[in-house]
């Protein structure tokens, strides 16, 4: 919805919440999930106006309210209500209003650090006492400084001072976040300091309101909530498209020559493109895939790439399509040679009309409005695409994954055996059960994974964790590598195993990298070869349709199942497992790593 992307009117959405609403639930499909918020200030209109920006992401969230700045008793105390309301995601609602011990000029050294600590600890109360009972991802805030300064500016030196210690409890938080994966921190200090720190601490909303910001800061804080939680559900992108001339760079360099493009330090607007290709560059290095879509010649488009002025250079692409097609054909395109899926992308161009054409054919890109090349950046950045809640050692090099992939891809043309092109990439897996070694990158794989994802299913952290140790489930993951390199971890299953010893498979996730590689058969082999070590004889497969997963909605027919039961958009399959099971891989060297 229009209204809610980036930059959105903050006043506009506080007067029509309704509608807003209202219209947002026309949409066909949203995942459920229960938000608990707990509060340190008023939070009426903090709540509709996150379920506004939740529903917006394909989120309806069902809320328990908490009590007014009551946040601390309703954590560390019993609370029937919220333990029968068996939250999915908790956010705690706090500001610097809710620092309950500030440090005073009289105080030493010692002092403050056992005030500090004290603090701190109050807070941690909070967050393990409800992680130990509700095993689920905490949002908190962290702090925004204090609207004074009682020693001016070595307020944010001297260890006695309001604002170093307000400072230095962010510390705290962020170290706590850091070591402990299932809890997020919503940057309200950084939040305050682009609204404007005097206006966020205007004091009348909390003389007159007890809210503990400006009104008009609440959809800032919402929109940024809602980007954590629909980072944790895999709902950010995954991929940026981008044009070239005026986009990347000022000019066209097809008519104005290399010499005079418009980038580095020489110009104003040469400064405002370097500052995006440096954002870009950042991204992209922080697992964020880059490719190009312009209208030139592609020799042309090469040699800006290439340029000495510019900050990306040609290898920081996955993909470059530079030719005359319409963009949305070689969007269309690009999407297919990587396999992802519409969604997961961001286009970027300057040219409103090729950004409308390209959002009419291509439904659920996103396409943000860019006016002026010193405001590209920080329209990409503010708009929450690339919201992170966790980041692995294959996010580094997933740009050299997806290359891998299409020299896969040119190779298997030279074959005409499918079988011996597979051979022909001489494939080793390692598989492994889920540990707190993989667990991070197995979260991430299932939240973000949509084709080759049999029931849809997101898992928080905390709830995998829990299957790890069970004797009730069966988990296991594989890396894959071939000739061209390692592409790390691109699959995982969980199966829950019922009284009876029957396994149901209740997630079973492969990244859109490695498809038809017999990956999956390779996977059900070592599934069969665990049941049988566990004394498990029946097996059930559901496939629920989530229109984004239709290209799995056969597998376990091609496994051998038998489709027991189906209903409009589910179906359930059961497979008998007999003694006389044959390994369907052929083409996988397959290890345990135990």
């Amino acid at each position: 919805m229009k209204e809610l992307e980036y930059p959105f009117n903050s006043i506009e959405i506080l007067k029509k919440q309704k509608r807003l609403k209202k219209e947002l639930l026309k949409n066909e499909k949203f995942i459920e999930k229960r938000i608990a918020i707990l509060s340190g200030s008023t939070i009426g209109d903090v709540k509709s106006v996150l379920e506004i920006f939740l529903l917006n992401n394909g989120i309806k969230p069902v809320f328990y309210e908490g009590q007014y700045n009551r946040f601390y008793e309703e954590s560390v105390f019993e609370n029937q209500k919220l333990d029968e309301f068996k939250p999915d995601i908790i956010y705690i609602h706090t500001t610097n209003k809710n620092i309950s011990m500030l440090p005073t000029p009289l105080m030493n050294e010692s002092d403050v650090d056992n005030l500090k600590h004290m603090e701190f600890e109050r807070f941690k109360s909070v967050w393990e006492n409800l992680f130990y009972k509700y095993r689920c991802p905490i949002i908190q805030n962290n702090f925004e400084l204090m609207p004074y300064r009682v020693f001016g500016n070595a307020d944010c030196y001297y260890k006695n001072a309001i604002n170093k210690y307000v400072l230095t409890l962010n510390e705290l938080l962020s170290e706590y976040a850091l070591k402990n994966s299932n809890m997020h921190i919503c940057d309200i200090h950084y939040l305050s300091a682009w609204f404007g720190l005097e206006k966020w601490s205007e004091s009348r909303f909390w003389h007159l309101y007890k809210y503990g910001l400006h009104m008009e800061a609440i959809p800032l804080l919402a929109f940024n909530v809602a980007n954590i939680i629909k980072a944790i559900y895999g709902k950010n992108q995954k991929a940026v498209i981008t044009d070239l001339d005026n986009t990347l760079w000022g000019g066209i360099i097809g008519d104005d020559g290399l010499e005079n493009i418009k980038l580095g330090i020489e110009t104003p607007e040469g400064i405002a493109y370097s500052e995006l290709q440096q954002y870009l560059k950042y991204l992209k290095q922080r697992g964020i895939i880059l490719c190009v879509c312009s209208k030139n010649e592609d020799e042309t488009a090469r040699l800006g790439l290439n340029s000495d002025k510019g900050i990306l250079k040609e290898d920081d692409f996955a993909i470059i399509k530079a030719n005359w097609n319409e963009k949305y054909i070689n969007i269309s395109d690009i999407s297919k040679e990587i396999n992802l899926l519409p969604e997961s992308f961001v286009f970027i161009d300057d040219n409103e009309v090729e950004r409308d054409s390209v959002a009419a054919f291509i439904p659920g890109i996103k396409i943000p409005v860019l006016e002026g090349p010193e405001s590209y950046r920080k329209i990409l950045d503010q708009s929450g695409f690339f919201e992170s809640v966790s980041f692995s050692e294959d996010d580094k090099h997933r740009t050299e994954f997806y290359k891998a992939n299409i020299a896969r891809e040119n190779l298997r043309m030279l074959f005409d055996s499918y079988d011996d092109y597979l051979k022909s990439l001489e494939m080793k897996a390692n598989i492994s059960r889920f540990s707190e070694r993989n667990i991070e990158r197995i979260t991430q794989l299932i939240n973000k994974t949509n084709q080759f994802n049999l029931t849809g299913r997101r898992f928080t952290q905390s709830e995998i964790e829990s299957y790890i140790d069970s004797s009730y489930y069966v988990t296991m993951s594989a890396k894959l590598c071939d000739k061209f390199g390692d592409n790390g971890i691109v699959t995982a299953l969980i199966g829950e195993i019922s009284k009876d010893k029957k396994l149901s498979i209740i997630s079973w996730v492969m990244s859109c990298r490695v498809f038809k590689r017999n990956l999956e058969y390779m996977m059900f082999d070592a599934l069969i070869e665990e049941c049988m070590t566990r004394g498990i004889r029946v097996l059930e497969g559901i496939y629920i349709n989530t229109n984004k997963n239709k290209s799995v909605f056969d597998l376990y027919q091609k496994l051998g199942f038998t489709e027991v039961e189906s209903t409009e958009g589910k179906s359930v399959w059961e497979y008998k497992l007999t003694d006389k099971y044959k390994k369907m891989n052929q083409v996988i060297e397959v290890k345990w790593d135990e």
